[in-house]
């Protein structure tokens, strides 16, 4: 090749050699710069994403019904939170809960056997909007695992001045003390007072002293879920408000016969009766009337008789009766005994009236009237009927499971 040719060939390859030498420190350059769209800038996000924090976890399973969801949000802020399931019944429920202080607390254990959702909202460092969904399953209990719970006196009732809250269970509580951490009694004007389990089954709460009249109760027992401990667990919560009427006090006398009735604290009546017999002895001691019936039926098996016993009755229909011991005591309509009333007593543990007398005492009474009883020596016992008032003060508050 002639040597013209070679230097030519030469000088063209150190040109394409600086044309790619200077196409590369451009390249550098560009990646370096500020502002750039190269392949630099973008491989370096400037906002990092929000990682949410929930209890339970994500598509957690056999989750525990005494759990308590929370949820928060790290690299931003938790905005809002919704927790929701599907009953077994397929009605959507929705959960209420509070977000404080950047973290949301749901207002109720969980439910077992369903699958719950729990919607997220959250804003980044930049103040951009992100959103989320996580869900998780609870665990499946039978209905024996599962204490029903039941608040009396029911919403919207009044009461007379002796009535205590009573809470009632289906299957015995075990752990009482955590059960009664989870109940609550809030009345307007306040008034001191203290929870008794009368059993497993049954806990009462009552004032110090009589309730006072127009007092509004409000009584909550937040048990849905709460362990009741033997591996069990309060099916679902309750709450009452209630209100207390006028005071209205009968002091029963079985040594004079007579009944005198106090409303508002000033005598309005006295009554003849006849309370029971000798064998049959009504009960003395602080009562409440628990129930009241029209045309009820009298059974002497509902006092522990049986037919061919020597006191045995059959079946008598009186026209007002008013229930104050689950032994079977009542007042009530009794024109068989007109004679012996004021003067006798004959029945078999009741306190009977005439019929004017007794429709007089049913119109004037209510469930929470206090029936104070004198004159025999048989007692009233805790469990009889709501026999919350025979206890002192401090017995009384040593009933408390705390």
């Amino acid at each position: 090749m002639p040597k013209a040719e070679n230097r030519l060939s030469v000088v063209a390859s150190l040109a394409v050699v600086a044309l790619l030498g200077l196409s590369a420190c451009n390249a550098t350059a560009s990646a370096d710069t500020p502002g750039s769209a190269g392949a630099g800038s973008a491989a370096a996000p400037t906002t990092p994403p929000v990682s949410w924090v929930t209890t339970p976890d994500e598509q957690a399973s056999g989750v525990p019904v005494d759990t308590r969801v929370e949820a928060s949000a790290q690299e931003g802020t938790l905005t809002g939170a919704a927790l929701s399931y599907v009953s077994k019944k397929d009605k959507k429920v929705t959960v209420d809960g509070t977000l404080k202080s950047g973290t949301w607390r749901a207002g109720d254990l969980l439910e077992p056997g369903v699958k719950y959702t729990l919607a997220l909202t959250a804003t980044d460092r930049d103040g951009q909007t992100t959103e989320t969904k996580r869900t998780f399953r609870t665990a499946n209990l039978t209905l024996d695992d599962q204490i029903y719970v039941q608040v009396t006196p029911g919403d919207g009732q009044t009461v007379g001045v002796g009535m205590p809250v009573i809470v009632t269970f289906d299957l015995p509580v075990v752990d009482k003390a955590n059960f009664e951490k989870h109940m609550s009694v809030e009345s307007t004007p306040k008034q001191q007072g203290s929870w008794y389990w009368v059993s497993s089954r049954e806990a009462h709460w009552r004032p110090k002293t009589y309730w006072k009249p127009g007092t509004k109760v409000h009584v909550e027992a937040n048990l849905n879920g709460v362990p009741a401990g033997g591996k069990r667990y309060g099916e679902l919560s309750r709450t009452s408000d209630f209100t207390i009427g006028r005071s209205v006090i009968s002091k029963v006398n079985l040594k004079t016969h007579m009944m005198d009735v106090y409303i508002s604290g000033k005598k309005a009546n006295t009554i003849p009766i006849s309370g029971g017999r000798p064998g049959w002895e009504t009960r003395s001691g602080t009562k409440v009337i628990m129930a009241k019936y029209t045309n009820f039926t009298m059974k002497a098996e509902s006092i522990g008789l049986k037919p061919g016993d020597a006191d045995y009755y059959h079946d008598v229909k009186v026209k007002r009766a008013l229930q104050i011991t689950h032994s079977g005591e009542f007042l009530h309509t009794a024109p068989w005994s007109v004679w012996q009333q004021g003067h006798s007593n004959v029945s078999h543990g009741c306190v009977g009236m005439n019929t004017a007398n007794s429709d007089w005492y049913y119109a004037n009474t209510r469930i929470g009237d206090i029936v104070k009883t004198t004159g025999s020596q048989k007692g009233m016992t805790m469990g009889n009927g709501y026999a919350d008032w025979n206890l002192s003060w401090a017995a009384y508050q040593k009933g408390s499971a705390l």
